[in-house]
């Protein structure tokens, strides 16, 4: 790709060899720069897809390459006769912070918000090689940062931009560290979960330093050191090489942030470092490991060395290699890949296993190169020389680490990098070989059942093995990969599991029961065993229920006389009737009435509420009480055959329990549940009926009856049950039977009761009385009881009861009673007669007030005005009413209008319109002037009428009302 002269992209020359089929990891893109200009680039640096480059003319250009216009042209303040040029920039991974120093040791820092490069006058005279930035990668200011100076000093300083002319950028500079040669190379990261920790690798020539430890603390940010404690505290874990070449490139690098979708796992993964020596690139991964002590010698224990002598030589003009190894001159690292400028050609070593995956010329004979860079937060990595700019483009660069990492036995690591289902498979039929070479085929049934290696073949090889629980993980493995849609295969998988569990927890058993009789100390392993394969089988049937037949797996494990498992099983799969059928066959009715607390299925109720009822009538109706979906009328025959057998009183009486229940808290308007309580109530052997008289009178006061009373007669008279037949038929407004079914069996009270409710005709309450009467007169001594009796009733009088006295009875035994009836009787007249009297005397009172009615008047005064227009009465004609308001006929007329109904007033207005139009016809106009008047003039209203209304209208002059 390449820049054109407005900054935009051009087509870019490929220097790959298109030869090749495969499309290749690494190709070289040119990218042309046209600024017009012939200088040289000194220095470039790429960071957050940000290029800075560094002009011959001690220019500095900023691009943004995701806008490729934007182009600062920067100057450094001074002369280069009086700095130097350029020799070095350092550009911080978020691309906000600039370090450029220069071949006199001058040193300037340039903010990304900033244009003017400001003079670190601290750090004056300093030949900087390294920097390691803050971890954190801050924005605002650069932090707590290292530079690694070339007399092999490490300085620690914050540079914090300020845009006060007097004042510094560094907030403190400190010497923190001196290694024996130029510090070429300076890294600083955090340690997980230890925010007072820091790693620092310090790489010179011929050393690497690994430091890692706590950092120092201050009271504010910025205030003084926090890596000189580091320094001071900490001995370094030290790589050294055991010859040093007089001359030879050092640095060091470390891989880029992972890219954006990536593996999952990708997070976890470390970053890898590389530093670069005379006699290779030293390279691992560097380890977070919460193991200070021991992390830098694990550190290089997992790290190798790319030695220089593999690196192929450069072909001379015939053809022949060179016999002196080609001089490396940069090294950047790829997220997999060692990337090396050799002699003008770009090497990509795959850091997995060293193969070299691109070796191109890239540069002309006598090219200088500036060096390679690394974008770590973008992916993206660029060559620089004095004219040109390369960038090398990296596609599909995990491709085949998945075959490297299979290749070196990393399995787990093959799996996660593995992209196709094929790549995936491979290695899971490779890693399974690999744990069962190892005689671990536990671990290998896992990875088996991941992978497409004949089933048979792998279910034989553990059968072969003796390996019931690997074959078994392989199973439920191979289970939980196969399709939905493969049906039978899933019921076949799923039905042998089912045999080697029970095959299995019946090995346990008698395992334990050996041991146990052998006083074995290992049996307690066994039952934590065998309670192990026991929660591993309830889970398996719970996730797999759908994929195992009912009647096979019934009859697998019924074989194997797995009781628990058995029930488990049928519980999961909701088969409720076969779990109570279970344990009522075994008359285990806690169990029983256990399982039946956890249904709610009526039909599941009706089914056992019999055999249940006859055994524990207690618990089951407590459980019944519970539902609120049950039908109770299909409870009634095992309610019935209860009663039937059960012997005690009602109160402790289930099925009257649950009845009940269903009466009085379910509201049950079910004719059948009332009959069977009347039913259950009238039966029973007790002479006592008071509970289903109470029952039938709260039926009464309900003024409902959900009860046949036909058949609730019929119990009634058929056990005797005097009260509550009388109570029915009184219900039924039948009071003659009651009373005389009261009075066949001698209940003269209970006969009294009826016949003296208030609500009966008064003809038949007498009737009723007299009834009662005649029973007392004939069942008791004569007279004297008859006379008590008559004192209980206000209907009856002496002479309704001599009808029933026997014929030999003397008047002298009653006499009193006689005369008392007759003096009642004349009083009873001579009130009368005085009612009369007063009657007669209103008549004639009434008779005078009409013919008084003729004779009234009004006196009218003179100036007596109308109470609406308040002009002269006397002017026309007008009406006076006794309460002395005076109107004149057509005032009194609009007014009554007005206040009247909409119907009187459009009458009204209806009559006063005939009065015009009849004239002076006689007898009709006066009909008609009659009615007028009786509407209008019937009474004065007007007084009532007016009161609500205010004593200054709308249409009065307010004025006059001023106060």
């Amino acid at each position: 790709m390449a820049f054109d002269s407005s900054g935009g992209y051009v087509a870019a020359s490929n220097l790959q060899d298109a030869s090749e089929t495969a499309p290749p990891i690494f190709t070289v893109e040119r990218v042309e720069l046209r600024f017009g200009t012939s200088s040289e680039f000194l220095a470039a640096e790429v960071a957050n897809n940000v290029l800075i480059l560094a002009l011959s003319t001690n220019r500095i250009l900023r691009i943004d390459l995701d806008s490729p216009t934007d182009i600062d042209d920067i100057d450094l303040p001074k002369k280069a006769s009086e700095i130097g040029v350029i020799r070095r920039m350092f550009l911080d991974p978020s691309a906000s912070h600039l370090i450029i120093t220069t071949t006199l040791s001058e040193n300037y820092y340039l903010h990304t918000q900033s244009r003017q490069p400001k003079t670190l006058s601290r750090l004056k005279g300093v030949s900087i090689e390294s920097i390691a930035w803050n971890p954190s990668r801050p924005t605002a200011s650069t932090r707590e940062i290292l530079v690694g100076a070339s007399d092999g000093n490490v300085y620690e300083t914050y540079i914090d931009p300020s845009t006060e002319f007097y004042r510094r950028e560094e907030k403190y500079f400190k010497s923190v560290h001196r290694a024996d040669g130029a510090v070429t190379g300076l890294w600083a990261d955090l340690i997980p979960n230890r925010s007072d920790a820091r790693r620092v690798l310090v790489a010179t020539p011929g050393k690497l330093f690994h430091f890692v430890g706590k950092i120092g603390r201050h009271g504010h940010e910025g205030s003084g050191s926090i890596f000189a404690a580091l320094f001071e505290s900490e001995s370094p874990t030290v790589h050294e090489l055991a010859t040093q070449a007089a001359t030879g490139t050092s640095c060091l690098a470390v891989s880029p942030d992972p890219t954006e979708g990536a593996h999952a796992d990708s997070a976890g993964i470390e970053r890898t470092f590389a530093w670069l020596s005379s006699q290779g690139v030293f390279h691992g991964p560097l380890l977070t490991s919460s193991d200070l002590s021991r992390l830098g010698n694990k550190l290089y224990s997992e790290s190798r060395m790319l030695p220089r002598a593999q690196i192929p030589a450069t072909h001379t003009a015939g053809g022949r290699l060179r016999h002196t190894q080609d001089p490396v001159t940069s090294m950047i690292l790829s997220q997999w890949h060692i990337i090396q400028l050799v002699e003008g050609r770009v090497v990509a070593t795959n850091r997995l296993d060293d193969t070299i995956v691109y070796d191109q010329m890239v540069l002309e004979a006598g090219q200088s190169a500036v060096g390679l860079a690394a974008d770590l937060t973008k992916n993206t990595y660029w060559l620089f020389t004095a004219q040109e700019i390369f960038e090398i483009a990296v596609r599909d660069e995990d491709r085949d680490v998945w075959k490297i990492m299979l290749k070196n036995q990393q399995f787990d690591a093959a799996s996660r990098h593995a992209k196709t289902s094929a790549q995936k498979d491979a290695v899971a039929t490779a890693s399974g070989d690999f744990l069962v070479s190892k005689g671990q085929f536990l671990e290998a049934a896992n990875v088996y059942g991941r992978s497409t290696k004949p089933f048979e073949q792998v279910a034989l090889t553990f059968i072969d093995h003796g390996e019931q629980d690997a074959l078994r993980r392989y199973l439920l493995t191979k289970l939980s990969t196969l399709k939905k849609s493969s049906v039978m295969q899933r019921i076949m998988v799923a039905t042998w599991l089912i045999e080697i569990y029970m095959s299995k927890l019946n090995s346990l058993d008698d395992t334990i029961t050996t041991r146990a009789e052998l006083s074995d100390m290992n049996a307690t392993d066994s039952q934590m065993q065998l309670a192990a394969i026991r929660k591993e089988y309830q889970g398996f049937v719970t996730k797999y229920k759908s994929d195992l037949d009912r009647k096979t797996t019934y009859e697998i494990i019924s074989s194997h006389g797995r009781e628990e498992e058995l029930l488990y099983y049928a519980t999961v799969i909701e088969d409720y009737n076969y779990v109570l059928a279970y344990w009522i066959q075994r008359e285990r009715w806690a169990e029983s009435l256990t399982v039946l607390n956890k249904q709610t299925n009526p039909d599941t109720f009706y089914k056992y509420s019999s055999v249940l009822m006859a055994a524990v009538p207690i618990e089951l109706v407590e459980i019944m009480m519970r539902q609120t979906n049950l039908d109770a009328r299909k409870l009634i025959p095992a309610l019935l055959n209860y009663n039937k057998n059960v012997k005690g009183p009602l109160t402790k009486n289930q099925a009257v329990r649950y009845l009940l229940f269903e009466i009085n808290q379910h509201n049950s308007t079910d004719a059948a549940v009332h009959n069977t309580l009347i039913s259950i109530y009238a039966s029973h052997p007790s002479k006592d009926e008071s509970a289903l008289l109470s029952y039938l009178q709260a039926q009464s006061y309900a003024q409902v009856q959900y009860y046949d009373a036909d058949f609730a007669l019929r119990l009634c008279i058929q056990h005797a049950r005097v009260q509550s037949c009388v109570h029915i038929y009184s219900s039924m407004s039948q009071y003659s039977r009651a009373v005389d079914l009261a009075l066949k069996h001698n209940a003269i009270d209970l006969a009294s009761s009826v016949a003296d409710r208030s609500e009966t005709p008064p003809v038949l309450r007498k009737k009723l009385w007299l009834a009662v009467a005649k029973k007392v007169i004939r069942d008791t001594d004569g007279i004297k009881g008859a006379i008590e009796f008559l004192k209980r009733c206000d209907l009856l009088r002496i002479e309704d009861l001599i009808p029933f006295f026997p014929d030999f009875v003397l008047i002298d035994d009653f006499k009193d009673e006689i005369c008392a009836a007759l003096e009642s009787y004349s009083s009873s007249i001579d009130e009368l007669k005085q009612e009369m009297d007063a009657s007669a005397d209103t008549a004639a009172h009434i008779k005078r007030d009409i013919k008084a009615l003729d004779q009234r008047y009004a006196i009218v005064e003179p100036g007596e005005r109308c109470y609406v227009c308040r002009l002269p009465l006397l002017a026309r004609q007008f009406f006076v009413f006794p309460c002395q308001h005076a109107f004149h006929s057509d005032c009194l007329g609009r007014s009554v209008v007005e206040m009247a109904g909409q119907s009187r007033g459009r009458r009204i207005r209806e009559l006063q319109a005939e009065v015009s139009r009849l004239g002076n016809k006689g007898k009709e106009r006066e009909r008609v002037i009659r009615e007028l008047d009786s509407l209008v003039a019937g009474a004065c209203e007007m007084a009532v009428d007016q009161v609500d209304e205010p004593f200054v209208k709308v249409s009065d002059n307010t004025a006059e009302w001023a106060l």
